[in-house]
């Protein structure tokens, strides 16, 4: 198992919670502002560790590209260990620096949004997020322009969804906040939609859009 990889993927996820989910606990950050921090952090280290790990920092990425053969099965365990434990940091971490961190930007459903619309929700923007890895990354067929067609898939999912679920699309992002504040509601739609949505763009990727070509 690569070291590289892994310190890659937990770096780039306790990243991902310490800005994405910091700026939301923060609470002076509006709904762009939110999104934006999620997704810049998204466009930086794909640039920066893209070339290492592939910048998967999401457990429901990681399973996408598990389907499709795109790693290794006892490599994609070595990513989610990590991808998780780099949540829960990221989460530790903000509890202790921040004067009032509230919730700590932890995924929860809105008022009126009923488990099943989250479940929904996060299936589908789960699955735009996959898709564009899938090709983008994936399918090499966006150059230079990979980094940046991600982190902004990930800013108008939040855009979309963060007043309804927070637009989690990543377990990772999920637990981490929910293990330091103890808030474990509809925990499990987080989970689940997540990587049914991953999954959904794996199997439409291989059965469909990837080309014959393609190694």
């Amino acid at each position: 198992m690569n070291t590289k990889n892994l310190v890659a993927e937990f770096i780039g996820t306790f990243a991902l919670i310490f800005i994405g989910a910091g700026a939301l606990a923060i609470g002076s950050a509006n709904l762009v502002g939110v999104a934006l921090a999620h997704g810049l952090v998204i466009v930086v280290f794909i640039y920066a560790y893209g070339h290492i790990s592939g910048t998967h920092i999401n457990p429901a990425v990681t399973l996408g590209l598990l389907i499709a053969g795109e790693i290794e099965f006892v490599a994609a365990i070595g990513y989610w260990v990590v991808q998780f434990l780099g949540g829960i940091l990221g989460a530790l971490l903000l509890n202790i620096l921040l004067p009032d961190p509230g919730d700590l930007g932890v995924t929860i459903l809105a008022e009126g949004v009923t488990p099943v619309q989250g479940l929904v929700i996060e299936i589908v923007l789960t699955f735009f997020l996959v898709n564009t890895i899938f090709n983008t990354a994936v399918s090499g067929k966006a150059g230079n322009f990979t980094g940046l067609a991600i982190g902004l898939t990930l800013v108008f999912a939040i855009l979309m969804g963060g007043p309804l679920t927070r637009a989690s699309l990543n377990p990772a992002r999920t637990l981490g906040p929910a293990i330091v504040s103890g808030n474990y509601a509809d925990l499990w739609l987080y989970f689940v939609g997540p990587f049914i949505g991953a999954i959904l763009a794996a199997l439409l990727y291989i059965g469909i859009l990837k080309d014959k070509g393609e190694a």
